[in-house]
């Protein structure tokens, strides 16, 4: 079943198996607020690590029960940021979530070779999934957080990443846009350069799962008039399911166009890792990293049965 809207996302996982989902420092409100009502939702078992002191008095200021979760008390950060990774190692939880901590300190943890979290040679790539009130469907696109300047390597698995979470949402053919300025296949420009090879490799069957083309520019991706009055006839163009940026400045003002201004419902994860893992903004909401969790988790239920 393709799923439409973030409401449907939810109502889908609900009927899935519940997945261990563990919170890095799971103290900060958003974060106990969103596991909260993944958990009265159905959907989650949470794993809290961090000062169990400290989390028990959040959950109490937030009318929420804590017997309900399973906390790893720890002395710092550090020490938590590496249990809860340490949890995913041994197969004791099924997603990742960043909590009270900063992105720097839970990254290098993720990377770390002991835990084997991301394959040698591996790329970790954010993809956010957007709900646009003036678009006809999700948005899967990427990437706004992680990668800053992709080369071509990197933008194939990057492509690959988004097929495969456009696929968990229920889309059996993902139609992948490969954005640039223009349609042209301009030498002097590294993104047109980047869509041509990446829509020429998938012609050849070298990425498959999706229809991917580029290079193209977001308005004749997302805009059927734009394509036609263009000329330009693809099966992608005016109807992607999936947008790769060529870079983070590109796909951050992106996302916070569509939370800010469009006030688009927002979700993301990083792809690349064994598990999803969910790092959230500071500035999300508590929407936000609920629609977050479920979109983690309908990942890896994927995963599990793919």
């Amino acid at each position: 079943m393709r799923i439409n809207n973030f409401n449907e996302l939810l109502e889908v996982v609900k009927k899935q198996e519940p997945k261990r989902v563990v919170a890095v420092n799971g103290v900060d409100v958003t974060t106990l607020e969103a596991l909260h009502d993944a958990v009265e939702m159905g959907f989650v078992s949470p794993i809290l690590t961090g000062d169990k002191v400290k989390i028990e008095e959040s959950c109490k200021k937030l009318g929420i029960d804590s017997s309900d979760y399973q906390i790893y008390h720890t002395n710092s950060l550090s020490e938590a940021t590496e249990k809860a990774v340490e949890l995913i190692h041994e197969k004791k939880a099924d997603v990742l979530m960043k909590g009270m901590v900063s992105t720097d300190k839970f990254m290098r943890t993720l990377l770390k070779k002991e835990f084997n979290l991301v394959p040698s040679k591996g790329t970790l790539s954010h993809i956010s999934v957007v709900n646009n009130p003036n678009y006809h469907k999700l948005l899967v696109f990427s990437d706004a957080a992680v990668l800053p300047y992709p080369d071509l390597k990197q933008k194939i698995l990057m492509t690959n990443y988004l097929i495969c979470a456009a696929k968990s949402l229920g889309i059996n053919e993902p139609k992948v846009a490969v954005i640039a300025p223009t349609e042209q296949i301009i030498i002097s420009i590294q993104s047109c350069m980047d869509g041509a090879t990446i829509a020429k490799m998938a012609e050849h069957g070298q990425i498959e799962g999706g229809l991917v083309d580029g290079p193209m520019a977001l308005d004749v991706a997302i805009n059927s008039e734009a394509a036609e009055v263009k000329g330009f006839t693809s099966p992608v163009a005016g109807d992607a399911d999936c947008l790769l940026f060529p870079n983070i400045d590109a796909a951050n003002v992106f996302y916070k166009t569509n939370s800010k201004l469009a006030k688009g419902e927002m979700s993301g994860i990083i792809a690349g890792a064994k598990v999803p893992v969910v790092v959230s903004s500071r500035g999300d909401s508590r929407q936000t990293k609920l629609n977050s969790v479920a979109l983690a988790s309908i990942v890896s239920y994927q995963a599990s049965i793919s």
